[in-house]
């Protein structure tokens, strides 16, 4: 591809197109997809790093508080993903059978789904936040941050639905539009986390709840902006007010993916929520340590996953179109970009780690502790790039229970009973339980791949 070649397609990815990627060229349709999903994956990134490297100003306790606070909110990103990985699966495997109409309703039926259950995990989050804080092992000092999770846990319908409208977008193959939004949000984000974390100008100094303040107004109104783009009428998937009925047997259907895919994100969250229980034994810095690096890990996974959005988008399409072939053709391509991408990423986090770590504090302890997690988790970044690919390809082609059984094994059966092995017993403390999660990753990694090449995802109605 020449170099003008490749400057008008990346133009074109970021522009956004009106192609159809079930046909042409596999190549095109995946760097066309991939580009603005990766970038949009990195603006979820962008979330944590941007909080975590303000909030670390303030100390140990407060970066405590918001590494407990996210180990949480995974649990709404397990309902959000999983309700995202059910929506891009029938979005778009209408869009690939040539059905717009039927995209659109089952867009609707996600919306309800997803506002139903913001409202209860908002509730929730706002009466029990200071016993949720207690519950992970946070100190006095950490529980006194607890208006940081208050915010956060009551606006989840910012995280649910900013999840689930760019998935509608990403199933039906503008994912652009997806990238735009978040770049929207963070960009609010990024200018309201200093103004109101330390009281510059005009602005309330409110410490770490600014930096609860900020993500939520960024997140809200890259929502806003999401909604009148889904009602424009200039979209793939456009929903008018005949659309916005409740469908029984599409939201049966629905709720069935979306079940398998929360419980899928929800045994990977739930375990990370016992991890950051079993890190907070070897002390506050080794949860500070573990929350800065975990934010480092994101920032690079999350693009990653990008690539396995695009995988999960193509899957869809091509079977909607009744071409397996091509679908198996993308996912081949793509794991193998993204293990490119991962490897050359982990050998540079295995060499200077504590390069990294020393971005956002100068505690001694909790850059020893950031480091070690650094170097632990890179050791797997080859794995976790396949095992990316694998599993949205299964997502995105509705099978989404294959997956929820990986997780199921692998985080519950074996990743926590090891960290604990490591951890208690053994006398590794926080650094066994870092040790634990690449094993179990790798294993994922391995099952994912052997359940996509024995073929059942083929054959499923969705």
């Amino acid at each position: 591809m020449s170099g003008s070649g490749l400057t008008g397609l990346l133009r074109d990815a970021l522009r956004g197109t009106d192609e159809d990627h079930t046909r042409g060229l596999v190549r095109r349709s995946i760097i066309l997809l991939a580009v603005p999903m990766m970038l949009e994956m990195a603006m979820e990134a962008v979330f944590a790093v941007t909080d975590i490297f303000f909030v670390a100003k303030l100390g140990s306790a407060a970066v405590a508080a918001v590494g407990m606070t996210e180990a949480v909110l995974t649990l709404v990103y397990a309902v959000a993903i999983g309700l995202s990985a059910a929506t891009t699966a029938m979005v778009a495997r209408r869009i690939g059978e040539g059905d717009e109409h039927g995209a659109a309703i089952a867009s609707a039926q996600a919306l309800w789904i997803g506002a139903f259950v913001s409202g209860v995990i908002g509730i929730v989050g706002v009466t029990l936040a200071e016993q949720i804080l207690a519950w992970l092992g946070a100190d006095d000092e950490v529980i006194k941050s607890a208006s940081y999770t208050k915010i956060l846990l009551g606006g989840s319908a910012s995280i649910t639905y900013i999840f689930l409208i760019n998935a509608i977008f990403r199933g039906a193959g503008d994912a652009s539009i997806a990238m735009r939004s978040l770049m929207l949000a963070n960009g609010i984000n990024i200018v309201l986390d200093p103004l109101l974390i330390f009281g510059i100008g005009p602005f309330p100094e409110l410490g770490v709840t600014g930096a609860a303040v900020a993500t939520t107004t960024g997140r809200s109104i890259g929502v806003l902006y999401q909604l009148l783009l889904l009602g424009g009428g200039n979209q793939r998937v456009t929903l008018r007010w005949r659309d916005l009925g409740i469908v029984p047997q599409v939201m049966r259907r629905l709720l069935v993916l979306s079940a398998n895919g929360i419980l899928q994100f929800f045994f990977a969250t739930s375990a990370w929520i016992v991890l950051m229980a079993l890190v907070a034994r070897s002390g506050t810095a080794a949860v500070a340590g573990y929350t800065i690096a975990m934010r480092i890990v994101e920032f690079v996974i999350l693009p990653a996953w990008g690539l396995g959005n695009a995988a999960a988008t193509l899957v869809g399409q091509s079977l909607g179109a009744g071409k397996p072939s091509r679908a198996k053709l993308a996912v081949g391509i793509t794991a193998r970009y993204n293990f490119y991408f991962m490897a050359s990423i982990g050998v540079v986090f295995i060499i200077i780690p504590h390069l990294f770590v020393r971005i956002f504090t100068d505690e001694p302890l909790v850059i020893e502790y950031g480091a070690a997690c650094l170097r632990f988790l890179a050791y797997g970044y080859g794995f976790y790039a396949l095992g990316m690919v694998m599993v949205q390809a299964l997502n995105g082609a509705g099978d989404t229970f294959t997956p929820m059984l990986i997780n199921l094994v692998c985080f519950w059966l074996i990743q926590l009973p090891l960290a604990w092995y490591l951890a208690e017993t053994a006398g590794f403390g926080a650094r066994g339980a870092f040790a634990a999660i690449t094993i179990a990753e790798s294993l994922i990694a391995l099952l994912a791949w052997w359940a996509f090449r024995a073929g059942r995802w083929q054959r499923l109605q969705v």
